[in-house]
């Protein structure tokens, strides 16, 4: 993974919940509590679970939680300074997501041991989507927190439902 997601992360918890929270986190995961990363940066995905695990430990917040915490701020707070470029042109929740498997391919063909999740897109009908998760990680609740972010920055209402450990079906409002 990349240490972008941790930096995001952290950003999250100390923006929220104060450096401190950062810091015992960190410690919790068996790590230095001042340990910065960096966006380019490797990070194993144990590492990064330890860190999720120790932030939702030292919150008392639930996995679900902090996938739902994480994807609000990563769409409407940390990405929108960061890759800004993406969000041009796109008016709608549907077209930010329909856009989402490209935008992982254009954001990392540069960068090296980059493996990024990737979706596939199914019409159930015109309102209907179903996003199937494809990647080893297994953090499809970050997908689920990601699209509610979505819809927040559309200010749309988007229902949203996993339907198994690799599929999301997402109702757009119109």
């Amino acid at each position: 993974m990349k240490g972008v997601i941790i930096k995001c992360l952290g950003d999250l918890v100390k923006e929220k919940y104060g450096k401190d929270k950062w810091e015992r986190a960190l410690e919790e995961a068996g790590l230095g509590k001042n340990t910065i990363f960096l966006a380019t940066e490797d990070v194993e995905d144990s590492t990064a679970l330890r860190i999720i695990d120790s932030v939702c430990k030292v919150l008392n917040i639930s996995f679900v939680q902090a996938a739902d915490a994480f994807g609000d701020y990563w769409v409407n707070v940390f990405a929108p300074r960061v890759y800004a470029p993406y969000y041009i042109g796109v008016n709608s929740a549907k077209e930010f997501l329909l856009k989402l498997d490209k935008i992982h391919v254009n954001t990392t063909e540069t960068l090296k041991n980059v493996n990024p999740p990737r979706f596939e897109y199914e019409w159930k009908d015109t309102k209907t989507l179903i996003m199937k998760y494809k990647s080893k990680r297994g953090l499809i609740d970050f997908m689920v927190g990601l699209i509610k972010g979505v819809g927040k920055h559309y200010n749309e209402s988007l229902r949203i439902v996993k339907l198994e450990p690799d599929k999301v079906m997402i109702v757009f409002p119109k």
